[in-house]
């Protein structure tokens, strides 16, 4: 397992330059870079700019493990529905113009007035339409864990039931509801085999079971990035050793 960095929302100030610094100082190997932040990778960039945002990540350590997105496709509004997926795909462009390896997109609530089985129906077709885009250039799409409803594991197991390929896959998210239902175990076995990325949150929260979910992670034998989803400081690179701290002694400890 390798160790990363979302700039949601420790890093939302960084430019690209500054991010490639901060976390080669602090041993972090990959990053995830959220969409509207100051590092200003969007899909306005001029080719010219792309092709300099590639080549600063290929000159450093830093792996570009993805593009953070915000599209959604739970809305019963059809117009905004084709909206959202065309907009991804510009999106997936902008990834591999960047060198990234896949994008990252999210459900974001169940509409009460559309039936849930319907809207995780379509949430799953509209993955398996990016997804096959994505898959003509090589890349992953990434569904996170999130949204009322929508984060529940079992939802999110049916969603992945429809959108079956291979470069769609899930971006565990660490969240409370993870240990609801079932509990925490039966819900991580619903998706283990789909998990493409983890986001983690502040590993002292004793709420939830960071030291379980890094052993169930070793058990699939998870080799990806795990990346730090923290809070802003006023001295993030002390923050981020003291998280690669913690990251590496609950891995020596399994």
């Amino acid at each position: 397992m390798r160790l990363g960095l979302v700039t949601y929302n420790l890093a939302k100030d960084w430019n690209v330059p500054t991010i490639i610094k901060n976390c080669t100082t602090t041993g972090f190997e990959g990053v995830e870079l959220r969409t509207t932040h100051a590092h200003g990778v969007e899909v306005t960039l001029s080719a010219a700019a792309r092709q300099e945002v590639r080549q600063r990540f290929q000159n450093s350590s830093v792996t570009l493990v993805g593009l953070g997105s915000t599209f959604d496709y739970h809305t019963p509004d059809q117009a905004k529905l084709r909206r959202d997926i065309e907009a991804t795909k510009q999106y997936i462009l902008l990834a591999h113009d960047v060198g990234a390896g896949g994008v990252k997109v999210r459900p974001n609530g169940l509409p009460k007035e559309v039936p849930v089985e319907k809207t995780l129906e379509q949430i799953g077709r509209s993955l398996l339409e990016v997804g096959k885009f994505a898959g003509q250039y090589g890349l992953q799409i990434r569904l996170e864990v999130h949204g009322p409803g929508t984060a529940l594991l079992p939802h999110i197991k049916t969603i992945m039931d429809v959108a079956d390929a291979p470069n769609v896959g899930v971006c565990w998210n660490s969240n409370q509801t993870d240990l609801e239902g079932a509990g925490f175990d039966p819900n991580f076995d619903l998706v283990k085999a789909r998990i493409m990325t983890v986001h983690l949150r502040d590993l002292f929260l004793e709420e939830y079971p960071w030291r379980h979910l890094f052993a169930r992670l070793k058990g699939i034998s998870f080799a990806g990035f795990s990346m730090a989803e923290i809070p802003e400081s006023t001295d993030p690179l002390r923050v981020m050793r003291y998280f690669r701290a913690l990251w590496l002694a609950f891995q020596e400890r399994l």
